[in-house]
């Protein structure tokens, strides 16, 4: 399962508390950009506020107010206002009911001095250090304090719904979710704080405006890494090839999200990123080389031995015959497909093998090896490695897709616990219990190389 694209949510996710952009995380997406990956946000904000983190970093596409309105750099590509009559029961509700509104318009949310405030940088950095056990007593007093000095006026909400609205914004208390949903079926509730509600159209969400936009950009769910830390982000996250949850995040998050990484003050982005091999963390004590593909397979190392060798080195002939395996495996496995399933032309090519070992056997000894051990070595894994190349050539393969699905599938072996799991006996690499449901990398080889041939049929 090669990941095609990498959505964000923004607040206490894109942004740490300081309502900046991580130097790892601006990294990260650089990196995710060379490899030819998309880069977008999902965010409840609205599209003036996510404008400039679209030029600022370079991203490809944003999801604003939940799925409502998405755009890119050059283009709206979908917006779906909500009906004027819509709003404005839920105005009349919100009246009814003293509970302060915002409408949010493409230039930004209007109404609420108190959602307004809370939407700030301030009313962030206030969210995120008052214990969610105080929230409901914050938000009253908040709400009374405010109103004493400043009431809203309703009446100007109803002049301002003449513009186009695509989503309604609600001071309300998590308590108070299930009773507005009821009260208006046609519109789906969700949550980014909780001192409000975010207010949609039914049927929209985060993830169906990824959705919208891989039809549009050709990738798959399934193809998708999402990251958020609210409440409305757990349908995103759940229903995504790979969602994450920020260490920042609530308990419900993390639950349904298939991993949870640092905060989104300690590197979240970026470490997640790297656990799933998307992006190589270098480290003072570590080596980089030219050769990205020897990075990742580098970082799964890394990840499931607890550490790599950064000295040239020599394999004694036991741990030389241990590598070797895994090679003739691989090997047989090629001879297998190539047979087409015709058991007779596999053992003849099994017993050509057998032959072509031991001819190697008598070539290799019967000539003078004046070079050392290791250059031995190196020189024989370099052949190996452009033979391989040579392999693909003559097939008309571009291998560097089905690389990066069999090295994904091979760091989803890493358990939530961010740990490789062994069996005991055998000592081999466990697979999680969801790891052939989520990244067996056969179904995504026979995508890339449908398209792959779709796309020389169109060069001939």
């Amino acid at each position: 399962m090669a990941i095609k694209a990498v959505f964000f949510d923004i607040d206490g996710t894109l942004l740490n508390d300081r309502k900046r952009v991580q130097k790892s995380t601006l990294q990260s997406i650089k990196s995710l950009k060379e490899q030819g990956v998309f880069v977008g946000v999902a965010t409840g904000r609205g599209p003036s506020f996510v404008e400039p983190f679209l030029e600022n970093l370079g991203l490809d596409f944003a999801v604003t107010y939940n799925g409502q309105y998405i755009f890119t750099r050059n283009q709206i590509l979908y917006n779906k206002q909500l009906p004027k009559a819509t709003i404005y029961r839920v105005i009349r509700y919100a009246s009814s009911k003293r509970r302060e509104i915002s409408l949010g318009t493409s230039s930004g949310l209007v109404g609420s001095g108190i959602i307004g405030l809370g939407t700030s940088r301030f009313g962030q950095v206030v969210s995120s250090v008052v214990p969610r056990k105080w929230a409901k007593v914050v938000e009253r007093s908040f709400k009374h304090l405010i109103r004493r000095f400043k009431p809203q006026n309703m009446d100007s909400l109803v002049t301002i719904m003449r513009q186009p609205i695509y989503q309604i914004v609600l001071v309300a208390t998590e308590g108070e979710t299930a009773r507005i949903q009821e009260k208006f079926p046609q519109i789906h509730v969700t949550r980014s704080s909780p001192y409000s509600a975010d207010l949609v159209s039914k049927g929209q969400s985060k993830i169906k405006g990824i959705e919208r936009l891989g039809d549009l950009f050709g990738f798959e769910l399934s193809e998708v890494m999402a990251f958020g830390d609210s409440d409305n982000d757990i349908e995103m996250l759940s229903g995504v090839g790979v969602g994450v949850a920020m260490g920042n995040g609530s308990a419900t998050v993390k639950e349904r999200a298939h991993y949870t990484t640092a905060s989104n003050n300690n590197d979240g982005i970026s470490k997640a990123l790297s656990h799933y091999g998307l992006i190589h963390v270098e480290t003072d004590k570590s080596f980089k080389s030219s050769d990205d593909n020897f990075n990742k397979v580098k970082d799964f190392h890394h990840v499931m031995d607890g550490g790599t060798i950064d000295t040239p080195r020599l394999y004694d002939s036991l741990e030389a015959g241990h590598r070797s395996d895994f090679k003739v495996e691989e090997i047989v496995e090629f001879l297998y497909a190539a047979s087409q399933g015709n058991q007779a032309v596999f053992q003849e090519s099994v017993e050509a093998l057998h032959r072509a070992v031991d001819k190697a056997a008598n070539k290799v000894t019967s000539k003078e090896h004046p070079e050392t051990p290791l250059v031995g070595e190196v020189d024989a894994l370099t052949d190996l490695l452009y033979l391989t190349y040579g392999s693909f050539v003559l097939m008309g393969v571009d291998p560097k897709p089905f690389f990066d699905t069999v090295h994904e599938a091979n760091m989803g072996k890493v358990f939530p616990d961010g740990k490789a799991h062994f069996d005991p006996v055998t000592h081999k690499i466990l697979k999680p219990d969801d790891w052939e449901e989520r990244f067996a990398p056969e179904p995504a080889i026979k995508r890339e190389l449908d398209r792959q041939i779709q796309k020389s049929l169109k060069r001939q």
